[in-house]
């Protein structure tokens, strides 16, 4: 009987912990996004702890997550500022973003797809963001999706013509011109297990590329990034925990 309980422990475990050829993924994801324009401070966006959905494969890279559905709106910050202190940004001197995410959704063995960083950022030039009276507005929503948007020059004492090039995100390479950016997805210890395990981490790249008619600033690289880690749903844990302590109690009425 001991020997029985054992190999039934052993089995639900590796239910449990090695997930079946497109498995559902029900777990709970953390993390944060980012947005780094012309190598400058980048704005930090961070994710409410939220329940994904998607599927695992058992097949390859043993287990790696096939596709990964992300909800809207974790990714959410209103008015955040980053203060540009260094002299050779002028006369850039702050950046002010106001961001939330669409609906995401990414698949393949090296994930990639569309999700949208609605919102804006603001450009405070001359002066700190509190006090500018010029601010350039870079538009967002297109950025993790794809398309071109262009902004004629507004109401600000900059007058500038603006075009931002978005595109979806890619745990792979990410270029904007020869200016590069890598994501990956890993298991833990940076192991090719399991993306979905306890302490497994993806990150999803984003090329951005702004134009503007300012001379020193014609070309803008920027990139947007996702950075995702996972916990399993506390029902998946309390459902294994109950499977093990039933196969242990049962063990120990059989033996009185």
């Amino acid at each position: 009987m001991r020997k029985l309980l054992s190999i039934l422990a052993v089995g639900a475990f590796a239910m449990a912990t090695t997930p079946a050829h497109a498995a559902p993924l029900p777990v709970t994801m953390v993390g944060q996004a980012s947005i780094s324009l012309a190598g400058l401070s980048p704005l930090l966006v961070p994710a409410s702890p939220v329940s994904v959905t998607g599927t695992v494969s058992t097949t390859g890279e043993k287990g790696h997550i096939t596709s990964l559905n992300i909800p809207a709106s974790p990714f959410d910050v209103a008015g955040f500022v980053v203060p540009i202190t260094d002299p050779a940004a002028a006369p850039i001197k702050g950046i002010q973003a106001t961001v939330h995410n669409a609906a995401g959704h990414f698949e393949g063995s090296t994930l990639g797809g569309t999700m949208s960083l609605n919102g804006v950022t603001k450009v405070c030039l001359f002066k700190a963001c509190s006090i500018a009276t010029a601010n350039l507005s870079v538009p967002l929503s297109n950025v993790g999706q794809g398309g071109t948007i262009a902004v004629p020059p507004g109401d600000t004492s900059a007058s500038v013509n603006l075009t931002v090039v978005g595109a979806p995100w890619t745990a792979g390479v990410a270029a904007v011109g020869t200016v590069t950016e890598m994501g990956f997805q890993h298991g833990p210890a940076s192991n090719t297990s399991s993306t979905v395990a306890a302490s497994g981490a993806i990150r999803l790249v984003s090329p951005i590329f702004v134009s503007t008619n300012i001379g020193a600033s014609a070309v803008v690289p920027g990139f947007a990034f996702l950075d995702l880690h996972f916990v399993p749903e506390p029902g998946t844990l309390l459902l294994l925990g109950s499977g093990i302590t039933g196969l242990i109690v049962f063990g120990r009425s059989k033996r009185s």
